[in-house]
């Protein structure tokens, strides 16, 4: 397996930044998402990720430790008018901001097509290396 690692590796960070978009197309979907004020905000999802350490001090990718999620006070807004506002005409929304959700999407996205090309690079070197032995 040491002898295909980079296909290991760079499958592992495809893997991590797969989760990242998908957690960020949530956020994003969730941006103007409005509660009461007695519920929580739509907390946004920050995945966290963790190096995989091989055992001769060489790392062998990387992996989902986990999620965090973002404050559940949200930010409050007047408006009187939606149904959800309470009797001081109150709403709450989620404490992020789409543009700030859009650029980690769009860093997400390239690392994840970073991964994808050293992935298809690597495929190609091992395959031109067992024509060699034809």
């Amino acid at each position: 397996m040491a002898m295909f690692g980079s296909l290991g590796v760079s499958y592992s960070g495809m893997d991590v930044y797969r989760t990242w978009i998908d957690a960020t197309a949530d956020n994003v979907a969730n941006v103007s998402t409005v509660r009461r004020t007695s519920e929580e905000a739509y907390r946004a999802k920050y995945v966290v990720a963790s190096a995989v350490p091989g055992t001769t001090g060489v790392g062998r990718g990387a992996r989902v430790a986990g999620v965090e999620l973002g404050d559940a006070e949200g930010t409050l807004a007047y408006d009187p008018r939606h149904p959800l506002a309470d009797e001081q005409g109150m709403v709450r929304y989620p404490a992020m901001s789409l543009s700030d959700q859009m650029t980690n999407l769009i860093i997400a996205q390239r690392a994840y097509q970073s991964n994808v090309t050293v992935f298809e690079r690597a495929r190609d070197a091992y395959q031109r290396a067992l024509e060699i032995g034809k």
